[in-house]
């Protein structure tokens, strides 16, 4: 489950990221916090969310451009340099006394401008640092990482904002950006897994979205991402609903199942860092079981039913993530692999901002029930729809047949059919 820490330069990150991770928790809720407490207005909250995620989308890929002609690491120290000092620039305005909330919107858009060239250039690194053979248990174990975070970041920063103030959490996670920093300054460059650059010329955005449109295992899996991000990830807006409007329970519910998620997802993350490959089935049958319990949850009648639903889900929901990720970098030219991350985190990342108003607006029209549902459902017949393309492509077909009284159902390959069928 945790081979890849045996890799020296992938211990270092790891450790970093712990920190730096629960850093950028305590500051997404500090962020939002004094926002809010600046204007009163949830919308202002809505723009510092839509300012962060906004560079990812406008300039996401030409980013993963920068990324293939530069060295990794290198521009990992630059990118999360410049996060710190956001981090930290922030918590002087705000223990000073001097914070507005334009200031707040800077320091998001700002962030969001490193994260257009730290993101793919993060996820590329792992690869760099293990090699392929650990590629799939690093990736886990990086969720694993930013999941456990999740978990501890938001508790500590709750305890900061109501005992001394928003400005140390912003002053914390500034300062948690040295852990990565001197990781990154320890590492030995010589046990790196070499890759060539990418030289700088015309064309290599379009380069890079052919690779991957002439791939089907790569269009796909990233396809299924974006529907999956899209339409079922929009869980703010329904544990919010469900917390207010079906449970009554208020900010207390909605926090647990929150928790729960995030406690699914950590167990979704290590039982990936066991699996030794990125099948594509082992991504299409998440992904159906993650819409099915979606759907299943949004029919619950009872408040811990659906809490202990949130478990599952969360779990099933961080397979799908771990396993795209893993199976379209293994399936990818090394030399291009900045680019099609790029692509990959700009689909997923950007999915859910564009996709929950829509979301909200059946969520409050029809109900919750109907929202919760829904999502699900689309995300269930997308990964089924994909999973039959995927299987067509690799000429496989879907056989459907009773073994000693029982269905059994499965993908064979043509040829082996007809022989059966011939038989």
């Amino acid at each position: 489950m945790f081979s890849s820490l045996s890799i020296r330069n992938y211990r270092l990150f790891f450790i970093g990221q712990v920190v730096s991770n629960t850093g950028t928790w305590m500051q997404r809720i500090a962020q939002d916090w004094l926002v809010l407490s600046l204007t009163g207005s949830s919308a202002a909250v809505g723009i510092t969310t839509a300012l962060q995620f906004l560079p990812m989308l406008l300039f996401g890929l030409y980013g993963g451009v920068l990324v293939d002609r530069w060295p990794k690491r290198p521009t990992l120290l630059v990118t999360q340099t410049a996060m710190a000092l956001t981090g930290i620039a922030l918590a002087a305005l705000t223990l000073s006394g001097h914070v507005q909330v334009w200031h707040v919107y800077l320091a998001a858009f700002a962030v969001g401008l490193a994260t257009v060239v730290d993101n793919p250039a993060r996820q590329s690194f792992v690869s760099e640092m293990v090699g392929p053979e650990q590629l799939q248990n690093a990736v886990s174990l990086n969720s694993a990482n930013f999941q456990s975070a999740r978990l501890v970041g938001p508790a500590v920063a709750g305890l900061l904002i109501t005992g001394v103030g928003t400005g140390w959490a912003f002053l914390f996670n500034g300062l948690s950006f040295v852990a990565p920093l001197v990781g990154l300054l320890l590492m030995r460059g010589r046990e790196l897994h070499v890759v060539e650059r990418a030289p700088r010329g015309k064309g290599q955005l379009r380069e890079g979205l052919r690779h991957v449109a002439g791939r089907p295992e790569l269009i796909w899996p990233i396809v299924l991402v974006g529907f999956i991000g899209t339409f079922g990830f929009n869980f703010p807006v329904w544990l919010s609903a469900y917390a207010d409007d079906i449970f009554d329970g208020g900010a207390g519910a909605y926090s647990l199942f929150n928790t729960l998620m995030a406690v699914g997802s950590l167990v979704g993350a290590l039982l990936a860092a066991r699996r030794g490959t990125a099948r594509h089935r082992v991504l299409i049958a998440a992904a159906v079981v993650f819409g099915a319990l979606e759907m299943v949850a949004a029919l619950a009648p009872s408040y811990w039913l659906f809490a202990l639903l949130m478990i599952p889900i969360g779990a099933f929901g961080l397979t799908v993530n771990v396993t795209a990720n893993t199976a379209v970098q293994m399936g990818t030219d090394p030399a291009m692999r900045g680019r099609v991350m790029s692509l990959f985190m700009m689909v997923f990342m950007g999915g859910t901002p564009l996709g929950a108003p829509l979301v909200g607006w059946i969520t409050d029209t029809y109900g919750p029930r109907v929202g919760f549902a829904l999502g699900g459902g689309i995300a269930a017949a997308a990964a089924g729809t994909i999973g039959l393309i995927l299987a067509r492509a690799g000429g496989l077909r879907l056989t459907v047949a009773w073994n000693h009284g029982h269905p059994s159902v499965r993908f064979v390959p043509r040829e082996r059919e007809q022989l059966v069928t011939t038989a």
